[in-house]
Order: structure tokens, then sequence, then C-alpha cells
């Protein structure tokens, strides 16, 4: 009898791992098809600016999520880390934008970095949440990996240019499927904007072991004053993602005074690297508990401003 019952206790506790299991690998394939993309506001800086809000988002970011199939949350800088940690629970990734805050000091600054700490958290845990940094949203990525500002004079200013891409980057997760033509030309034609004064040096990137740890290089370019500086990074082990550059101008803003590209290859660009991390969004399975919370939250309730005006964005979202 009690062979029987040992059988028995082995049979069933057999069955409950397998089961488990299998669960467990439908769950690794699940995707979700309904991404929200937090996008964290901006600090307002431009006197012109001002009366309409203290933070802002460029419609060019919002469109660029949107157009791979996701939607966008704005994240305001005025909550508390109680409401952030709720707001993470809900979104399935984070874009940090340009822009010209503080790296150390600013809440723009002190909000990434409680996304950060969760986001690394959640990563460890196995709780998929990509992150990804444009322009001073990948200066600071550097800066809360560090734990040091180590950029330097980098300047390029209303410039577009090819990548200099590094071994890298062709086994890189971003440029995954990429077609040859366009990896090609990523190399050979002006299709990155750089709109930006400081940068990080390759040099000070490789003295600092934990940068080194964290990121893989994957291009990197030179500053009008001669400086060679970081363009594009990866994260090693957990999703996280940035550009000195900027993709979403590509397709979405048009001042003829600023050197946008528009070239096929440079829209190209933009729409695959848009589709690559809605993408990785798409491997989160945060969620909101009630649909009318989602709906209100979203960035359908605020209406743009034409900017065309007063700045070089089409549109505006003030906060």
């Amino acid at each position: 009898m009690r062979l029987c019952s040992f059988l028995g206790v082995l049979f069933v506790w057999g069955y409950f791992c397998s089961h488990e299991a299998k669960l467990i690998g439908r769950n690794q394939n699940i995707v979700n098809d309904r991404p929200v993309i937090g996008i964290l506001t901006q600090i307002v800086s431009d006197a012109a600016m001002k009366q309409y809000g203290s933070t802002y988002i460029p419609a060019s970011y919002v469109k660029y999520i949107e157009s791979a199939g996701s939607r966008v949350m704005p994240i305001k800088l005025t909550l508390t880390t109680a409401q952030y940690e709720n707001i993470f629970s809900r979104i399935n990734g984070l874009l940090l934008i340009g822009g010209a805050s503080d790296l150390e000091t600013s809440d723009f600054a002190r909000v990434s970095k409680i996304f950060y700490q969760l986001a690394l958290k959640a990563n460890e845990a196995g709780d998929y949440f990509p992150v990804w940094g444009t322009c001073l949203g990948m200066q600071l990525l550097t800066v809360l990996v560090s734990g040091h500002n180590l950029l330097t004079r980098a300047t390029a200013v209303n410039v577009a240019l090819p990548l200099n891409l590094t071994q890298a980057a062709f086994s890189s997760r971003m440029f995954d499927g990429f077609p040859k033509e366009l990896m090609k030309a990523l190399q050979r034609e002006p299709l990155t904007g750089h709109f930006h004064h400081y940068g990080l040096a390759v040099k000070a990137f490789k003295q600092n072991k934990d940068l080194m740890d964290f990121f893989s290089l994957v291009s990197t370019n030179f500053g009008e004053n001669g400086v060679n500086f970081i363009s594009t990074i990866e994260g090693k082990q957990f999703p996280f993602y940035g550009v000195q550059w900027h993709p979403e101008v590509n397709r979405f803003q048009w001042d003829h005074t600023l050197s946008f590209p528009h070239s096929p290859h440079a829209v190209q660009l933009s729409s695959l690297l848009a589709q690559f991390f809605v993408n990785e969004g798409r491997r989160s399975l945060h969620k909101f508990d009630d649909p009318k919370e989602e709906a209100l939250k979203l960035i359908y309730s605020y209406t743009p401003v034409f900017a065309g005006n007063f700045s070089g964005y089409e549109q505006i979202y003030f906060f």
C-alpha cells in the first residue's frame, strides 16, 4: 500500500510539473498586441514655450511610437514614487526623449532613475521591460548606469550623418533583420539627424567598467570638434537601448532649416527602429486592470499645439 501511495504521489507530482512546464512554455510565447509605451515628459526650457505648460512631448515622438502599432501614455514629472510604480505595472516600455534638462538634478533625471531601477529589477526577475533613450535620453542612461556624468563637448548640431558601425552592430538586436542594402546605406548615407552639443566619448566609455559591462557599443561618430563619440548603444543582458541621434525626425519633422533626413532609406530606418522597439514592448505583459482608466491615461486625452511658428516641431503636447 505504501509503495502504491508513493507511486501515486510521484505520478501526480510529475503531472503537475509537466503541466506547469507547458504553461511556462506557452507564456514565453505570449505576445501583447495592445502595448502601451510610456513617454516621460520633458522640462520646458525655451521661453517661447513656457506660456503653454511646464513640461512637453513633441508630437513626433508620439507618432513614431504609434506608427509601429502602440499606444502612448504621457508620464508627468510631478507624481509620487508610488504612482510611478503603479504606472510601471501598466505600461510595456519607456521612451526617454531628447531635450535640455540637467542629467543629475532635474525632475526629468529623478523620475527617469525611478523607472530605470524598476526596469532593472523587473528584467532581473524575468519580467521583460524595454527602455529606449534618444539623444538626452541616451545620455541619461549612461549616467544612470555609470553613476557619473561622463559627457564631454561633442558638437554635432543640425547635421545628418552616416554611422560608423562596430562589429557588434551586425549581431545586435536593434538591427537584426535589417536588409543588407539598408545596413550599407546606414554606413554611407546621412540617415541620422544629430542635434547635440555634448556626447559620451568612446574613450570615456571604454574606461568605465560599468558601462562596458552593461552596454554593447553599436556605433560611433565624430563631432565637429573632432571628438569620437558614442552614437548607438544596446544593453548586453537587458533590453535597454540608446541613440544619440533622432530616428523620429526622419518621418515626422519637416522644418526646412533643420537637417532632417527624408530619403527612402532614412524613412525605412525610422520605420524599422520604431517597429523594433514596439515589438520589444509587445513582450511585456503589463496591463491596465480597468479599460476606463487606460482610456483616460492615454495621449488621446490631450490636444497638441501647433508649434511650427516658434519651434522646430510641427506639433507639441504640453502638460
